[in-house]
């Protein structure tokens, strides 16, 4: 049957629509999550007869659900699954608890799938990393149209407390796992990959800065650590500062102020800048 000759979601019979529908409620499971063989009991037909009905695919029985304004949901793809619950398995227990097997059972879903979806541990670990990291979000920010250098360290300081903040706090769970344990191999691992494109991102935007001769020329990495060092700090033990002296901590917006100011006036050519 030609894409042409398939069954569009109106075509389908309402007698099988009513028939997911009613499966679905007894079930207390998303349309989508109901087995075809069990549509086909419950519209009392064979599963073969059902999926003539369909035009051979699953699709149109859920767009046919969808149509009559019930969404039929269905489980999230496996990638998405296990990067979540990895992250969720980091932010409580770090590093260490997120392997292969624990993020399956969290995920709901085999090894097997994890390798085919990832192809390893350290894969899994740099995509939940590039989930919940700032790192998109920088990259995003300097790829774009920027200001002047006080507002585009005001934007990547932004993006920095906005991935601490995150949750799962995955970001501070890996920060404390390089601080306790700096040879462990998945660590390493996360970071072989981190390092270079940090430096391909802001350590690019202040190679640039350099040489346009708005910002001294200091070596790279004491740079970067110059300037996301005092912010990392800052908020990763703001949660627990907070609660003593809530009442002097100054807001969000006014630390960041704080801090992009300490950065440019220490490494500025220029007071303008």
């Amino acid at each position: 049957m030609s894409n042409d000759d398939e069954p569009r979601a109106g075509a389908v019979p309402e007698e099988v629509v009513q028939a997911a529908l009613r499966a679905s409620r007894d079930r207390g499971v998303p349309v989508a999550d109901v087995p075809l063989i069990t549509v086909a009991e419950e519209a009392g037909v064979s599963r073969s007869t059902l999926m003539r009905r369909l035009g051979g695919t699953r699709r149109t029985l859920d767009e046919a659900v969808r149509a009559r304004g019930v969404d039929p949901g269905g489980q999230k793809p496996v990638r998405e699954r296990a990067v979540e619950a990895a992250g969720h398995l980091i932010s409580g227990n770090g590093l260490a608890s997120a392997t292969l097997e624990r993020v399956a059972v969290a995920a709901h879903c085999s090894v097997h799938s994890l390798y085919a979806a990832f192809g390893g541990r350290d894969e899994l670990l740099y995509a939940v990393y590039e989930r919940y990291s700032p790192i998109l979000d920088v990259e995003t920010v300097l790829a774009g149209p920027r200001g002047d250098l006080p507002d585009t360290v005001r934007a990547i300081y932004r993006a920095l407390v906005d991935a601490l903040d995150r949750e799962p706090r995955v970001l501070p769970a890996i920060i404390a796992d390089a601080l306790s344990r700096p040879e462990d191999p998945a660590v390493q691992a996360m970071y072989q990959r981190l390092l270079p494109r940090m430096l391909d991102g802001v350590g690019r935007w202040l190679t640039d800065e350099m040489a346009a001769g708005r910002i001294r020329d200091l070596p790279l990495l004491p740079l970067m650590q110059q300037m996301t060092g005092p912010v990392f700090f800052h908020f990763l033990v703001r949660p627990a500062t907070e609660r003593l002296y809530k009442d002097e901590l100054p807001t969000t917006e006014e630390t960041v102020e704080v801090f992009m100011r300490n950065f440019i006036r220490a490494v500025a050519t220029s007071p303008e800048s």
